[in-house]
């Protein structure tokens, strides 16, 4: 950090904190990012997710990875830490959410959404350097099947993903923005894209928006954690205080920086409590009395099958997400990998079994180990566990919310918003992954929570600081600005709207693009 003073503040550099710190850099601002996690280079991530040091990212365990679990008491979270966000961690995948999507949520009416949003999803897709997915490894395969069992085949399809391609692990000159990014390497079809692309091959921020960005002075500061936002008016007209300190270290100094505007891009669990923070202790009184609502779990269910046939195949082989199966109007499958070796989620896993009470849950997971012992046995004891094991990804358009608090024992908890709260299990899921263990002589697992608790495990959480017509509707109008306060906007996971139904990380994007563009160039 060279200045004391900067134009703008972004807290957070996943794919929001990223898209604003470049465009505003290109409209004249001067741009400070603040991130709480680590840099990375593609030899500092780890071969396998055993190797909790380099992957997890628990700080009161000295743990600083990059990727983060989260388990609430009515959803568990996985999310991403570091420079770059959610696109070190992801799954690389880019869909384009389905017209629902547009017209439904609290920013329903507020813009013809589908229409304005086309040339930045556009703009994105040029951006993150999406291309198709050409090789299908055993797991989408294995889809493929099941969509001629459901007489689905037309609805198979590979999907559109942020990963360079070529010849495997060929070298090559920055092929995305006219020889002036970062050189790259060809993918070599590992499946390791979620424990960090150690080839070069993935098209993380740090290699698009983050690298132009600090090409046109933007600074990054990394491991540290915003504590404070103090407006120097009522409204923060003239401007703002932003403290901060260190996040990788439990003695260090605060520090304070001052800007005209900022940009919360911490993403759901880094913006919302965050913001609800700062409206508990007065910094920030103004804030709408929706932080913290329509919390959304992309309605997800994550489910394991892990082959026990005696000549499996290696169903590690491919890209993190290479194939998508719409299911009908409402619900998609995505076959999802790691890569060799990356065994760690066994360790979280139990049978899953479906019902309304605990108890008749876990009798149940009692049941699974008399009715199939040795399976169960083969499943748990492995060497090859994640060769051999393929996640389930579900997801729905149907709607459900939560809204997240501070807790009073625990920093964060959930209550329920609307009529129900999501569920850990959804009939439709359960039934596939039944009919794809059948295939593989696999027996369906969850996340122990998922079971034991009956919530659902989500790698999108989405909501919290929400469009509205009003404030009393919104945490933020239209152009993702925060009711209340001048130059204060949102852009992240937090801002989306409505239930997308699919991967968000595209939307994320093209919103943040759009609202960029609302900014006018310094005068």
């Amino acid at each position: 950090m060279t200045k004391e003073k900067y134009d703008y503040v972004i807290i957070g550099s996943g794919f929001g904190g990223s898209v604003s710190a470049l465009r505003l850099a290109e409209k004249g601002y001067s741009v400070l990012v603040i991130e709480k996690g680590k840099w990375f280079k593609p030899k500092d991530f780890p071969k396998t997710n055993w190797n909790l040091k380099k992957w997890l990212w628990e700080p009161r365990l000295r743990l600083f990875g990059f990727f983060k679990m989260t388990y609430l008491n009515h959803v568990s979270i996985l999310s991403g830490v570091g420079v770059g966000g959610g696109s070190l961690t992801y799954a690389n995948t880019l869909p384009i959410p389905k017209k629902e999507f547009f017209t439904s949520g609290s920013w329903n009416g507020l813009n013809d959404w589908e229409k304005e949003l086309a040339p930045h999803y556009k703009e994105a897709y040029r951006m993150l350097g999406a291309e198709e997915n050409p090789y299908f490894g055993p797991a989408d395969h294995l889809i493929k099947d099941l969509s001629k069992d459901l007489k689905r085949e037309d609805h198979f399809s590979t999907t559109k993903v942020a990963v360079h391609f070529g010849k495997p692990g060929e070298k090559v000159k920055d092929p995305y923005f006219n020889g002036e990014g970062p050189d790259r390497a060809a993918c070599n079809y590992c499946g390791a894209c979620m424990t960090g692309c150690r080839f070069n091959a993935k098209n993380t921020l740090d290699k698009n928006y983050l690298y132009f960005a600090q090409k046109l002075g933007v600074e990054i500061v990394a491991e540290h954690e915003v504590l404070d936002v103090l407006p120097k008016d009522e409204n923060g007209s003239s401007g703002y205080e932003i403290y901060f300190k260190k996040s990788t270290s439990k003695f260090s100094k605060t520090r304070k920086v001052e800007s005209k505007g900022v940009v919360f891009s911490g993403g759901v669990l880094g913006t919302v409590p965050l913001l609800l923070k700062l409206k508990q202790k007065k910094s920030l009184p103004n804030l709408s009395e929706m932080v913290g609502g329509n919390i959304r779990t992309n309605n997800e269910s994550l489910l394991l099958i892990t082959s026990t046939e005696k000549k499996s195949k290696d169903y590690s082989k491919g890209i993190a997400i290479g194939s998508i199966l719409h299911i009908d109007k409402n619900s998609h499958l995505e076959p999802v990998r790691y890569g060799k070796g990356s065994g760690f989620f066994r360790t979280l896993t139990i049978p899953s079994v479906q019902h309304k009470y605990a108890i008749v849950r876990i009798l149940g997971v009692f049941g699974v180990l008399f009715s199939s012992p040795v399976q169960l046995f083969k499943t748990i004891f492995t060497k090859a566990y994640s060769k051999r094991t393929t996640v389930l990804l579900f997801m729905q358009t149907l709607d459900s919310t939560l809204r997240l608090k501070l807790g009073k024992v625990t920093r964060l908890k959930t209550e329920k918003e609307s009529n129900e709260a999501p569920s850990g299990f959804i009939p439709e899921a359960s039934k596939l992954a039944k009919l794809l263990g059948q295939k593989v002589k696999a027996i369906p697992f969850s996340n122990f929570a998922d079971v034991l608790l009956g919530n659902p495990t989500t790698a999108h959480i989405l909501g919290g600081a929400v469009m509205g017509k009003t404030k009393e509707e919104g945490v933020i109008d239209k152009n993702n600005k925060i009711y209340g306060y001048e130059n204060m906007y949102v852009c992240d996971g937090s801002m989306i709207s409505a239930n997308p139904g699919v991967n968000p990380s595209l939307s994320i994007t093209a919103i943040s693009e759009l609202a960029m563009s609302k900014i006018p160039t310094k005068q």
